[in-house]
């Protein structure tokens, strides 16, 4: 028998039980009776929350005293781990599972397999549904499927006779009253204030089970023509159509929507007696589980993308078509979303948006990229967001902290306004010095350049006054593709930045992907089984080896940059022969382009990132052949330390002036003296003022940082005279105090240097 099959004998089943004039309690010990004899199963269990706890609610096979008797914590037993984690079980043996709890007044000690389900009613689960046999086996995909889908009409059946209750009441809307303040991950950086409004208002299901299931799925295909006609119709709007990341996120879109294994798992769903917006909603529940188990943020993304096009075709099928965007925002707002896809982002009045809040989110997720363009703060993964806030609540978003703030009492606004406000006065402040030059008091010119990642991104050179654009990370645009990016398009978005940046140096870094930036489209076996990405088959190694790769990306810079000066560094380069080995492809394509009487870039210089220690040993060996070096503080970091920065019981423990890591810089600047080689710092290090101060006095005198760090980082240079800090650097590295971090904010304070 198929899945589809399986649950609509159930769903056929429980029809007639629910249509019954009977209590609540009888219906679910008729459920139950189903479900099992539809299975064939010997035993068939529903746990409930109630106050708090799980409550063995109803049961054919267990001992019946135990009903309303047993009561298992979220997260206790296997039901408490399916409840807790919204997954799914499939066990052959469920006492070898390290969880399993036993509980003897439930008489099931000789019941050998499990399996069990969540039942999920608005993204929370509010029970679970498990069956049990004495053989020990696994059950089959098309039992699941039908616990699953039968899970899915209990939810609402279960909510409509109000059975779960006590602090669970809050899944059913109960209000919140007082102010609260939730931890995020800052995605975009920034302070906004505005009031609560929900991008996606939840379709409401009225009817599950469906009375006709063809006319079910002809409106499902109906749907699906829409939607793909919307999609298509974003090409044709002014944000798209331009050959930039905007057009490479609509390529996924349409990767998804015209997707036939979507279509064809909710043609299942309906095929099982669903209705379709029950049957869209049952492959999203799916979906949802599916993205909890996975750790890579890139398939995560893409699963993000799915889920914005489920809720688009939901909404269609509905006729619940209007968003938060369509009905307009009314004041300043506060988005809040579960998640948010780019294009309906786009959708929003950017005088009025003023920040963004997600559930879920990632740093190099889609939207982050289009809200960075905008300039609208977002602050990801919040968790229980959705369920904490009213709409119209208002709301202070500090993505620079990243906390958000809810129903804020007055000291709270009060001490928000003032930061804003003090905020403002510095931007003001940092924004004058645009066209003035960073030199120090004692009259060295510093070079502060932007890191940049994007078409967009290059803009800020001219809002910023940086001097360049010290690292421009190519794999953004491999990133954000569904597939490879061909060399056309890399060359036009190459073209396109140098054009933008005009006479100001622009350093593109060749791609670095792999590791912690795996793209669907290059996986392989090697890079699957990686446990330590960051330090695996990553950067130039992957390049490298997937010659091709270089190659292309070779060409493309070559002819973006023809009849001016291109400066080219390689990621991760480890010995001096992996940096001729990748010098080695662009002459091969530089010769090929010269033989074709191509016009080619009238200087090619070479550089290097120091971002492994090794490196530091054989710089003498590789100085020679260097046009500049950029020490890479975030990697390096890591490495010297053997701490990964991904852990967050780990991310902020090394301090960047730590004795280890100034001195391995001061090793490294020390070592390239006498070479004609310009040295600097990429990454967040130099972007923050106190540790812009040290790097200053170690001898780094050019900087590439994040547009925003541009501006406190010019006024903190004309602050400085280099020989009073190099000096007291000088002291610092031969006999460390014991915090470096409270000697240098003291030497700060003393020279009258405002520090973050």
């Amino acid at each position: 028998m198929t899945a589809a099959a399986s649950a609509r004998q159930i769903l056929t089943g429980l029809h007639e039980v629910m249509a019954g004039r009977t209590h609540a309690q009888a219906k679910l010990d008729a459920v139950v009776e189903i479900i099992g004899e539809s299975l064939d199963s010997e035993v068939c269990s529903i746990y409930l929350l109630r106050e708090g706890a799980l409550e063995l609610y109803a049961t054919r096979g267990l001992n019946p005293e135990a009903v309303h008797v047993t009561r298992l914590g979220l997260g206790e037993g296997l039901n408490g781990i399916i409840a807790a984690n919204i997954a799914t079980l499939n066990l052959a043996e469920a006492k070898a599972h390290p969880d399993f709890l036993y509980r003897p007044e439930t008489g099931e000690d000789k019941f050998h397999s499990f399996a069990g389900v969540p039942i999920v009613y608005r993204e929370r689960a509010v029970g679970t549904l498990c069956v049990q046999h004495v053989e020990p086996r696994r059950y089959e995909e098309v039992e699941i499927e039908a616990l699953q889908t039968t899970a899915m009409v209990l939810s609402e059946l279960i909510a409509h006779h109000e059975l779960v209750d006590g602090e669970h009441a809050l899944a059913f809307g109960e209000a919140h009253t007082g102010p609260e303040v939730l931890k995020g991950f800052a995605l975009v950086k920034g302070l906004a204030a505005g009031g609560a409004v929900f991008h996606q208002p939840r379709v409401a299901i009225d009817q599950v089970m469906a009375d006709d299931i063809e006319a079910e799925r002809q409106r499902v295909y109906r749907a699906f023509d829409r939607m793909r006609e919307q999609i298509d119709a974003m090409g044709r709007e002014p944000e798209f159509g331009k050959g930039g990341e905007h057009d490479e996120v609509l390529e996924t879109y349409k990767m998804f929507a015209y997707d036939e294994g979507w279509s064809r798992r909710i043609n299942e769903a309906i095929d099982s007696g669903l209705t379709a917006e029950a049957a869209i909603e049952r492959v999203q529940q799916r979906t949802r589980m599916r993205m909890r188990e996975i750790d890579d943020p890139l398939l995560a993304d893409r699963m993000h993308d799915l889920e914005d096009l489920s809720n688009r075709l939901l909404r269609i099928v509905s006729g619940q078509l209007g968003t938060a965007a369509t009905q307009g925002l009314r004041r300043d707002t506060i988005l809040i979303a579960r998640n948010l896809g780019p294009a309906e982002l786009l959708e929003y009045d950017r005088r009025r948006l003023k920040g963004v809040v997600l559930e879920e989110g990632s740093a190099t997720s889609h939207v982050v990229i289009v809200a960075r363009a905008m300039g609208v703060p977002v602050l990801g993964r919040v968790a229980g967001i959705g369920r904490l806030v009213s709409e119209g609540d208002e709301v202070l978003l500090d993505a620079e902290k990243g906390t958000v703030t809810l129903r804020p009492s007055q000291p709270m606004r009060d001490a928000f306004g003032a930061r804003f406000e003090k905020t403002r006065a510095r931007q003001a402040t940092y924004a004058a010095l645009r066209d003035v030059e960073p030199f120090t008091r004692c009259g060295t010119r510093i070079n502060v350049m932007m890191n940049a990642g994007l078409r967009d991104d290059v803009s800020a050179l001219q809002l910023t006054g940086a001097d360049g654009i010290g690292l421009f990370r190519t794999e953004f645009q491999f990133l954000v593709s569904a597939t490879l990016p061909q060399r056309e398009r890399q060359q036009r978005l190459y073209r396109d930045v140098l054009d933008a940046a005009g006479d100001k140096p622009v350093v593109f870094r060749t791609v670095d992907i792999g590791g912690d930036k795996a793209v669907p489209y290059l996986s392989s076996e090697a890079l699957d089984r990686e446990e330590n990405p960051a330090m695996g088959w990553r950067a130039l190694r992957l390049s490298l080896e997937r010659e091709g790769l270089l190659k292309a990306q070779a060409r493309a810079l070559l002819e973006a940059a023809a009849g001016r000066r291109l400066n080219v560094m390689f990621p991760m380069v480890s010995e001096p022969w992996e940096f001729d080995a990748a010098k080695a492809v662009f002459e091969t394509q530089a010769d090929f382009l010269r033989s074709r009487r191509k016009l080619l870039p009238e200087e090619i210089r070479y550089g290097a990132m120091l971002e492994v220690p090794a490196l530091a040993e054989v710089l003498e060996l590789i100085a020679p052949r260097l046009s500049f070096l950029s020490v890479g503080t975030n990697d390096l970091t890591q490495f010297l330390f053997a701490a990964d920065r991904a852990n967050p019981k780990l991310a902020e423990r090394y301090d960047w002036l730590s004795p280890a890591i100034l001195r391995f810089l001061d090793r490294v600047a020390r070592g390239v003296v006498g070479y004609p080689i310009e040295i600097g710092v990429c990454g967040e290090m130099g972007g923050r003022r106190l540790e812009a101060l040290a790097l200053l006095g170690i001898g780094y005198r050019r900087l590439s940082i994040t547009p925003a760090s541009v501006g406190p980082i010019k006024e903190l240079v004309r602050k400085i005279d280099l020989a009073e800090i190099s000096a007291a650097m000088k002291e610092w590295l031969a006999s460390p105090p014991p915090d470096m971090r409270a000697a240098l904010t003291g030497w700060a304070q003393e020279h009258d240097i405002e520090i973050d």
